[in-house]
């Protein structure tokens, strides 16, 4: 079992599941989960108040807050009461939200079921839900009490599920740790799955966004290099209703592109990077035609005209540059 810290926040990796109530000393907990999460783990919850809501990223909104502000009212949450998000990255986002929002704050920690929630979504305190579909307008920086991740809970997940968290991990690689983007690239994928090496996966993706966020938690500059590959990421996850993390996959790749027509990249570097997301089966483009701008322009890192790009000088350096939107707009067909 091993632990990091950021701030006063726990971040506790591969501990039996028993363990998380060594971190709570409130007698009032109440879980929020997802209903197809709360059918396979039932029984671990059942000494917890389970609040259930629908799986998917379309209910990541204020409809499925406010029933849950109703439901905790209802069932007597006070301010000596605790929230736990078990589940993936909606999940976890909405539980932060209500926690960070009703009775003006409760305590509250996660406990993430999937690899992007593990290696990424959970980590920082950030806590969001969408507007219109439009990504994370609406939100806090909180941080939870812990972030309690147990690698057992990735068996059951899908292959699709797997190559979400591997984009992310790989984000982190690519961003901020050349050593761990070497291991990505040369160790057969099979392996990469195995419990020993995907916790030390995890755990070093975890590294790299836990030692930016302690420099930057408010985003107002180094923090932005984690929005590596989601500025164009988040206008394809809702232009295209794909997994988060496939559409990180295609931004990074764009983000990796312009880097190379600023003069930033070498051609060379691009290329492994494109060869690792091609290896994980993660998509590198889209199809010619689709509206960039509109969700672009209405991206929340977006400053007037311009928008806080990320760039790479080379495979574990990025930089953060302001771009205007319209330079954005003449050469995004080019760059897909």
């Amino acid at each position: 079992m091993r632990e990091l810290r950021l701030f006063d926040s726990h971040i506790v990796l591969a501990p039996p599941f028993e363990e998380l109530r060594k971190y709570i000393s409130e007698e009032k907990v109440f879980v929020i989960t997802d209903r197809n999460l709360s059918r396979l783990y039932g029984h671990l919850l059942s000494s917890f108040n389970v609040l259930e809501i629908d799986a998917g990223e379309n209910r990541k909104n204020l409809k499925t807050v406010y029933r849950l502000y109703i439901k905790l009212l209802k069932k007597g949450c006070d301010r000596s009461s605790f929230l736990l998000g078990f589940g993936g990255g909606v999940v976890l986002d909405i539980t932060g939200f209500v926690g960070s929002t009703f009775l003006r704050g409760l305590p509250f920690g996660f406990a993430p079921t999937t690899l992007l929630a593990q290696a990424d979504a959970a980590i920082g305190g950030k806590n969001g839900v969408n507007l219109l579909g439009y990504k994370n307008l609406i939100g806090t920086i909180t941080q939870p009490r812990f972030v309690f991740i147990d690698p057992s809970f990735l068996k059951s997940l899908p292959e699709r599920e797997i190559r979400s968290g591997l984009a992310e991990i790989l984000k982190h690689a690519i961003l901020g740790d050349a050593h761990l983007f070497s291991l990505l690239e040369r160790e057969e994928r099979g392996r990469l799955v195995e419990p020993p090496l995907l916790e030390r996966l995890i755990f070093d993706a975890v590294k790299v966004k836990v030692g930016i966020v302690e420099r930057d938690e408010r985003e107002r500059g180094e923090r932005r290099k984690l929005n590596f590959g989601h500025t164009f990421g988040h206008a394809i996850e809702k232009l295209l209703a794909i997994p988060h993390g496939e559409a990180v996959s295609v931004g990074m790749a764009i983000e990796a592109k312009l880097s190379v027509r600023k003069g930033l990249l070498g051609r060379e570097d691009l290329q492994r990077i494109l060869d690792v997301l091609k290896r994980f089966d993660l998509p590198t483009r889209v199809e010619k035609g689709v509206d960039w701008m509109d969700p672009i322009r209405k991206d929340k890192k977006r400053e007037g005209s311009v928008i806080h790009a990320v760039l790479l000088e080379g495979i574990g350096k990025a930089r953060v540059e302001r771009i205007e939107l319209s330079e954005i707009e003449r050469m995004i067909d080019d760059l897909c």
